[in-house]
């Protein structure tokens, strides 16, 4: 038994050393694959995931993502308890269940978690969440997310998702384009920015019109695009 408590106990503190080294490496170095494109590519597909540094990400497809995605994410420290509140609420009520993850925890399972579905996975999520936030400034989790979220089959960043979906970098992207990206991440492996459907163009114009408002803060991620207005 004390064996086995020795064992757990230096496990634990392998985890957490490891860990912490690959959250402070990753502040500065871009990560050269995810545990989701390992699994992909296990499936076939190809890995295509340019990195681009954070003053040639569009401040479009950043203002975009946030408006979609995370309209708090200047304010939270890595977990929105509004969205949670309203998530509850729906379950509550019966009707449909809504997502509440943050751009912190999706960068978090992107970077280093594979794509299951369970309450341990939901653990080391949170951990990890807690991490980040902690370690890294806020645009540098941006930057992270907007690099290795999976835009299409084989399809990782924003880069690879503007070539994918338009023929040209995404230093070229349109306002539109950026929204009609924003507008296919809760399932970019059904919905495509190139065909959108009139729910997906919906979407995009809803996003546009919620940019135009300036209904998200950008204050946090500066650096992004160099300059954010």
């Amino acid at each position: 038994m004390a064996r086995a408590l020795s064992w757990s106990i230096r496990l634990l503190a392998g985890f957490l050393a490891l860990s912490l080294l690959g959250v402070v490496a990753y502040r500065i170095l871009p990560p050269p694959v995810t545990p989701l494109m390992l699994v992909r590519a296990v499936e076939g597909e190809p890995i295509h995931a340019p990195w681009l540094a954070a003053h040639d990400i569009p401040p479009d497809i950043v203002a975009a993502v946030l408006t979609s995605e995370d309209q708090r994410f200047c304010q939270h420290h890595g977990f929105d308890f509004i969205e949670i509140d309203k998530a509850l609420e729906a379950e509550e009520d019966g009707r449909r269940l809504r997502g509440a993850s943050t751009i912190s925890q999706q960068a978090a399972r992107d970077l280093w978690l594979l794509p299951v579905r369970s309450f341990v996975r939901k653990g080391i999520e949170a951990y990890f969440t807690v991490l980040i936030e902690a370690l890294w400034p806020k645009w540098r989790i941006a930057q992270s997310y907007l690099n290795t979220v999976e835009w299409g089959p084989g399809v990782y960043g924003v880069e690879a998702a503007s070539q994918y979906a338009f023929h040209h970098p995404a230093s070229r992207l349109s306002r539109h384009e950026a929204a009609l990206l924003a507008a296919i991440l809760p399932n970019p492996r059904r919905w495509s920015a190139a065909a959108p459907t009139a729910y997906i163009r919906g979407r995009a114009e809803t996003i546009l019109e919620r940019m135009g408002r300036h209904e998200a803060d950008t204050s946090c991620v500066k650096p992004l695009g160099e300059q954010m207005e």
